[in-house]
């Protein structure tokens, strides 16, 4: 009964394929945590561009202003600050073209800000489904590596005379051992995986609430435009 059933020795005593399966839910882990930490610091970097930007856009800076610097500054400008741009950019293409109806130019600056916002939301969305995949499989994974390191236990244990606990229990516990860092690979994925999901909604709501606020401040300059002009 003085058996050593250390973690580290049951790891190392497990048949190939429970420490095949092991060392492959530990790669996962690791993978989901870096995908995790990632993910922490893309949506943070997303919410606070979106916040100075929407700033910037209610202090009352111009419409042009606005789009020159969301120009100037594509590569590290956010993702509301390109939606801005990409409709800006239409409406003035449209504008330049000589277009005057209000509805086509409106629904143009709208397309284009759709297909961006579009364009965002893949990007702010990369790697979820990754953590959804490793919460979803892993325990399965490490399942079946307990459900092989059982078999192969008892296997084991068919040519002896007399079974005791003692004898049983290093192989069982081996194999648990597989469930067990699915668990611990699988739990956090899941928790990241719903935090980001409400995150990721919370910025698309924010978009798609900024786009239609631009779209009206766009629909009232037409109007002003046309007043002035008759």
């Amino acid at each position: 009964m003085n058996q050593d059933l250390s973690i580290l020795h049951l790891v190392l005593n497990a048949s190939v394929v429970v420490q095949a399966v092991m060392l492959l839910l530990v790669v996962v882990s690791i993978s989901s945590w870096a995908a995790i930490f990632r993910k922490l610091f893309s949506l943070k970097r997303v919410k606070d561009l979106n916040d100075v930007f929407e700033r910037e856009f209610w202090s009352g800076t111009s419409m042009n202003d606005l789009f020159a610097a969301a120009a100037k500054n594509a590569r590290s400008s956010g993702p509301m600050e390109r939606i801005f741009a990409s409709g800006m950019r239409e409406f003035q293409k449209l504008r330049e073209r000589r277009i005057t109806d209000s509805a086509t130019l409106m629904d143009g600056a709208r397309r284009a800000m759709r297909a961006s916002f579009q364009r965002e939301m893949d990007v702010v969305e990369a790697n979820l489904s990754f953590l959804a995949s490793v919460g979803s499989v892993s325990p399965y994974v490490g399942l079946f590596g307990t459900v092989w390191g059982i078999m192969h236990s008892f296997t084991g244990l068919a040519g002896l005379q007399q079974v005791t606990l003692a004898t049983v229990a290093p192989g069982i516990a081996e194999a648990l051992v597989s469930t067990a860092i699915g668990l611990f690979a699988a739990i956090p994925a899941v928790v990241a995986y719903n935090r980001f999901a409400r995150d990721i909604d919370r910025v698309a709501i924010k978009l798609e609430t900024f786009m239609e606020e631009f779209s009206n401040i766009l629909q009232r300059n037409l109007g002003a435009q046309s007043a002035s002009g008759h």
